[in-house]
């Protein structure tokens, strides 16, 4: 049954939200001020028209939005757009109790993302003589939506989806759901696959031709390299990096550049920095142009990608890596009192155990690079609690047209500088 609602507001993912009696009602690519027609099913409804639209309403720039489920919000213009994003970081740490300055939205997308992951695999039973479907998950559903381009990527991933669609139609044999990742390098793509299992020394030969065909630089399954022509090198700062398959990278090479700028600009006089959840080094390096650089990371290949760069790149204070759970062996009190600052970068689920312990040390500033607000409010009220003043929170916009946010904050002790 239809049913005609007028939005509200803009909810976190995005979605268009309409008051109603029995609660709130949630309408994907709906805006704010537009009067719709849905069909409704609990407090979810989906669009039938738009009777009113909104004079934020612009048109989508690729055909394929609202059905796949990459994008959810090339439908708002620029301050609409930009207003949402910085709102959930806003929102989210007045919910937790953190009142903070929170700038402006940088944008930081750049030349586009370099990096995208295809997911493939045989729709339906029976279907092996058929070649593999290529693409993205659809919107809210795990249907396939196969894609000959995408409008977000860098210049340099415009050849990813030809090449993953001939990757997964010589590893189709196994039917096995694949994803295939694709990073745009300085030397040509490098792509890690997961999903198939082990490469037996048939597939390994067909996949190193397929590699010789396509001009790979790196090609991997599951983190094991399979043939390397090029090194799939990153520049970070002074250093060329060669992360490891699959390892950690930021979207986009603008967004490495602008959230790292953030970070050694909070840093100008640090001397002895901790670099945590660090990565491959996109900190480290910048951050040693000035100052001594102790980089921890629990993926040993990160470590050994870091530790290869800083050994071939001149000019730089003394970097040393550490191999090391942050989730379960924090660093304690004693360890991080020896240095004046420390960065942090963890995963979604933040750094909770590492910030009761920083909590407890003396470390005078630190800076915090988080990737959701949820868990950076949770740890930001526990810094907060153990001294902390939170100075400012920078949100960050790698992911154009999605929900997803980052954001820099700068915590410092009072009076310490």
């Amino acid at each position: 049954m239809n049913e005609t609602l007028l939005i509200d507001h803009l909810g976190q993912k995005g979605d268009g939200v309409a008051k109603a009696a029995a609660g709130p009602v949630f309408v994907p690519y709906a805006l704010p001020g537009e009067t719709v027609r849905v069909v409704r099913d609990g407090d979810r409804g989906q669009l039938v028209e738009i009777i009113a639209p909104a004079e934020s309403r612009i048109a989508a720039i690729c055909p394929l939005f609202t059905r796949c489920g990459g994008c959810a919000a090339q439908h708002m213009d620029e301050g609409l757009y930009k207003a949402w994003k910085r709102q959930q970081v806003v929102t989210t740490l007045q919910r937790a109790g953190v009142t903070v300055p929170v700038a402006e939205l940088v944008d930081a997308h750049g030349a586009g993302r370099r990096r995208v992951t295809f997911h493939a695999r045989r729709e339906g039973p029976g279907m092996q003589g058929l070649g593999m479907i290529v693409g993205f998950m659809a919107a809210r559903s795990h249907d396939l939506v196969a894609v000959e381009a995408c409008p977000v990527l860098a210049p340099g991933l415009a050849r990813a989806p030809a090449v993953a669609q001939l990757l997964a139609n010589r590893l189709g044999g196994s039917n096995k759901p694949l994803d295939l990742q694709v990073t745009a390098s300085d030397a040509g793509l490098d792509v890690d696959i997961r999903g198939h299992g082990p490469a037996g020394d048939k597939l390994r030969l067909s996949l190193t031709e397929a590699a010789e065909r396509l001009d790979l630089a790196r090609l991997s399954m599951h983190g094991e390299i399979i043939v390397e022509r090029r090194s799939p090198l990153q520049k970070m700062g002074r250093a060329m990096v060669a992360p490891a398959p699959g390892g950690f990278l930021q979207a986009t090479a603008l967004g490495e550049e602008t959230i790292a700028a953030l970070v050694v600009a909070a840093l100008p006089k640090a001397k002895r920095v901790a670099d945590l959840f660090a990565g491959c080094g996109p900190f480290s390096f910048r951050l040693a142009e000035k100052a001594q650089v102790h980089a921890v990371e629990s993926e040993k290949a990160a470590i050994l990608a870091l530790t290869r760069a800083a050994g071939a790149t001149q000019g730089l204070k003394r970097i040393t890596a550490e191999t090391r759970d942050l989730f379960r062996r924090p660093l304690l009190e004693h360890e991080l009192n020896a240095f004046d600052a420390v960065v942090l970068d963890p995963p979604r689920a933040g750094a909770e155990a590492q910030a009761r312990r920083l909590a407890a040390s003396k470390v005078a500033s630190l800076v915090y690079v988080s990737c959701d607000v949820g868990s950076f409010a949770r740890d930001a009220a526990i810094l907060i609690a153990g001294g902390y003043a939170l100075e400012g929170v920078t949100p960050i916009d790698q992911f154009r047209y999605s929900a997803h946010i980052e954001l820099v904050g700068l915590f410092r002790r009072a009076g310490k500088r």
